[in-house]
């Protein structure tokens, strides 16, 4: 069976996921970022609500993937945080400056989360050598890999993804992820020998706001309108697991 991961960016997100039939939710905040640590209440709130194996982020900021101690000590905390109040996994990884896993905060963050699994997150495809990155991951002691293929949409890295898959055998778990919809989803699992996929399946839902102040973008970015909400959408969930039904 091929198991379902989907991206999702609240409680609310959480439980259309599970409504649609996926197998595990990844809770993150601030997407348009690529994900961090969502609240402790937006996490208690997902674990109350959802009976799916429930995985959080953990990355203090936007950016890039390179630490600073103060950095790893709230990570260190959060992951605390999730441990106490029962989380299933956490989502994280770290990053030297030329390109490699940090193994050391790597490995440390990863043997905090215990008995926790970890997912290494996209911070892998940012690396300079992914086969040697992948190798580093397995010390580091992670359950799995998330990762496009070092491109922005997995079906653009299926490649990659074949060889890490190739590569990984049965130490590790690939799990692809990035612009994977039910149109695409069949073909790049068969492609590249993944059994796990990670997708955010969201739609775009109206500001109630009547009145509306054009000129003005919290975030600065004219393109991400304040006036439109995202959501996990349960039906195309259920459209990407139907997709994969059946292979694996």
């Amino acid at each position: 069976m091929i198991r379902v991961e989907a991206c999702v960016n609240s409680p609310q997100s959480a439980i259309e996921a599970e409504k649609g039939g996926a197998h595990r939710v990844e809770l993150c905040d601030n997407l348009y970022e690529g994900g961090t640590t969502p609240s402790a209440a937006s996490i208690i709130f997902t674990k109350k609500n959802i009976g799916i194996a429930l995985n959080v982020i953990i990355r203090p900021r936007g950016g890039d993937f390179v630490y600073s101690d103060m950095e790893i000590e709230i990570m260190f905390q959060d992951i605390a945080f999730c441990k106490q109040i029962g989380v299933d996994g956490v989502v994280l990884g770290a990053l030297t400056p030329d390109g490699n896993i940090d193994i050391f905060n790597t490995k440390r963050l990863t043997q905090a989360a215990f008995p926790m699994n970890v997912t290494f997150h996209r911070a892998f495809d940012m690396v300079a050598d992914p086969y040697k990155a992948l190798e580093d991951v397995i010390v580091c002691g992670c359950s799995r890999i998330l990762t496009s293929g070092l491109q922005n949409k997995a079906i653009e890295g299926k490649n990659m993804i074949k060889s890490l898959v190739a590569q990984a055998e049965d130490r590790i778990i690939i799990i692809a992820g990035s612009g994977i919809n039910d149109q695409n989803a069949a073909s790049l699992v068969q492609y590249t020998g993944v059994k796990e996929i990670h997708t955010s399946s969201k739609s775009f839902y109206q500001s109630k706001m009547i009145f509306r102040n054009p000129v003005v973008f919290m975030g600065g970015i004219p393109q991400i309108s304040e006036y439109e909400n995202t959501f996990t959408d349960a039906l195309k969930i259920k459209a990407v697991v139907e997709s994969v039904k059946g292979l694996g």
